[in-house]
């Protein structure tokens, strides 16, 4: 465990087997439609997940294409204690060009994947079995060639025939590899077949010893989670998981979940992680933040309303004894339980204090253009919130490249229509004003948008949240454009709800532009 991690803890896994912790978040979990991430993000990303003590960090899939390729050798230059994997098809050009992007990691792994499943092999392969299990040898032993660390996965192998998924997995221990994966990819398995899954392989590869078993679940069902837990039990000792749960459809098996099961159930999970858990809030407001996913107020451990109680019951049991409705203290995944200690009076020693303690290390320049922006807006509103504070530092690390930038707005509305926004952006360092009006304040600014933006994007989703309570809290508005078959999410942040609607819609085009130059993988492991 981190030196971070209590006493009580330590004593705890001082006799319990370690699962590693394999995130994904910057390969599985950027392909969540409109999901994508910048470099600098993602790099911000990669740093966190290092610190809190991920153990492998697969940065992305290089050969899908450049940015993703700049991003992995970004992060393996970058990362100095997990190891870094990129993602690779059993291809020849997949696997070179993964290698040459992990070129400057300090442990490198190439993550080999095949289809063994007899509906992928025939329509999306269009191969024999035969030829699968050659190509396996093959592409396995060409990657050991050229790092030590190796793993291989078994794309939808929770419906592979046992018999071949056997033979697929000990001939790719044959060929080099290390880490056997053995995903759920289309969240279809249930927690005792996926154990049972485990428990057969582990006990029919005559070679098995020699490998670390790995789970990769998705939640199409809800099970990611549950049967992560079950491959543990199962035998695995790797697991594959992302900040939030995000990835692909329904999303992957949360790291934030995985790991407080293991502590907080340590008498019926009798395994240990290396993260810290402290850190965990944290990680999952960053990855919400980039990837202009928001977390749903009941999720599970770093929800808003994870430890908020009102039954009138629960309070009263609460202030008897926590433990009555909490099973994990908020310290514990690194909630504080008061937030309401800065405002206008604030000074900046203070301020850089808070930011720390809520996980943020700033340079002196960053600090104070932050300090500046938290002076702002303690002057418009009443009480600034830890909530306030991250979305402030959020919102410039996310927006500090982009292209396009919200420089003013003044909209005109009331019960007479139109309603007009006259709106002024920095394109390119070019300042650009126009006038627009529309059906409703939104509408005329976004159509203000559109004639400095040209574009032929279509608006598939516009949210308000409150970042904090009050009447003068803060708005969250996430916007999603389509265009093209390419998706983006974004979101933007302002106590003027219309103002964070125009950096909302700025921050998807921003988004918009890197995808249009950017080719999503074709044979994606989606597990």
């Amino acid at each position: 465990m981190t030196s971070s991690t209590t006493s009580d803890i330590k004593t705890e896994t001082a006799n319990t087997e370690q699962v590693v912790i394999f995130d994904t978040t910057l390969r599985d979990g950027e392909q969540s439609p409109g999901a994508s991430m910048n470099l600098d993000e993602k790099i911000e990303v990669a740093e966190l997940l290092d610190t809190m003590g991920v153990d492998v960090i697969e940065a992305g899939f290089p050969v899908t294409s450049e940015g993703d390729f700049e991003a992995v050798s970004a992060i393996s230059r970058r990362v100095k204690r997990a190891s870094v994997a990129g993602l690779a098809r059993a291809a020849s050009r997949d696997i070179d060009r993964c290698a040459e992007a992990l070129r400057d990691a300090v442990r490198p792994r190439i993550h080999v994947f095949i289809s063994t499943s007899p509906l992928h092999m025939k329509y999306k392969l269009q191969k024999e079995p035969g030829e699968v299990l050659d190509m396996i040898g093959t592409y396995v032993a060409r990657a050991r060639n050229l790092v030590e660390d190796i793993e291989w996965s078994a794309e939808d192998g929770t419906r592979t025939e046992m018999d071949f998924l056997c033979r697929c997995v000990e001939a790719a221990i044959k060929a080099g590899a290390r880490t056997i994966n053995i995903p759920d990819t289309v969240g279809y398995t249930t927690p005792e077949e996926y154990q049972a899954l485990f428990e057969t392989v582990r006990e029919r590869v005559p070679n098995s010893d020699k490998a670390i078993f790995s789970v990769h679940c998705h939640n199409d069902l809800g099970l990611a989670v549950a049967n992560t837990l079950a491959g543990i039990k199962g035998g695995a000792r790797q697991v594959e998981c992302t900040i939030n749960g995000l990835g692909e459809r329904a999303g992957n098996a949360a790291m934030e979940e995985v790991v407080m099961a293991l502590r907080v159930r340590a008498d019926a999970l009798p395994y240990h992680s290396n993260i810290d858990s402290t850190m965990l809030t944290r990680a999952s407001k960053l990855v919400s933040a980039v990837s202009s996913f928001p977390v749903q107020y009941n999720k599970a451990v770093v929800g808003r309303n994870a430890f908020a109680h009102e039954s009138g019951i629960h309070q009263d049991g609460m202030l008897k004894n926590a433990q009555t409705y909490e099973i994990m203290t908020p310290e514990s995944v690194g909630v504080h339980k008061t937030s309401l200690v800065m405002g206008k009076h604030s000074g900046r020693h203070a301020f850089k204090e808070k930011l720390k303690e809520l996980g943020y290390e700033l340079g002196e320049n960053a600090l104070e253009e932050a300090f500046a922006r938290f002076k702002d807006l303690a002057d418009r509103k009443k009480i600034v919130y830890d909530e306030d504070l991250a979305a402030l530092v959020d919102d410039e690390i996310i927006h500090a490249h982009d292209r396009i930038k919200v420089v003013a707005l003044t909209v005109i509305a009331g019960t007479k229509g139109p309603q007009s926004a006259a709106l002024t952006l920095s394109i390119d360092g070019v300042e650009k004003t126009h006038q627009a009006t529309g059906n409703g304040p939104v509408d005329a600014i976004f159509n203000a948008v559109e004639a400095l933006v040209p574009h032929g994007a279509t608006l598939e989703l516009y949210q308000v949240h409150a970042v904090t309570k009050g009447t003068d809290a803060q708005a969250e508005v996430s916007v999603r454009l389509t265009e093209e078959g390419k998706t983006v999410t974004a979101r933007g942040t302002d106590p003027d709800t219309l103002v964070a609607s125009a950096k909302a819609y700025i921050a998807a085009l921003n988004k918009l532009m890197v995808r249009r130059n950017k080719n999503r993988p074709s044979d994606s492991l989606a597990g």
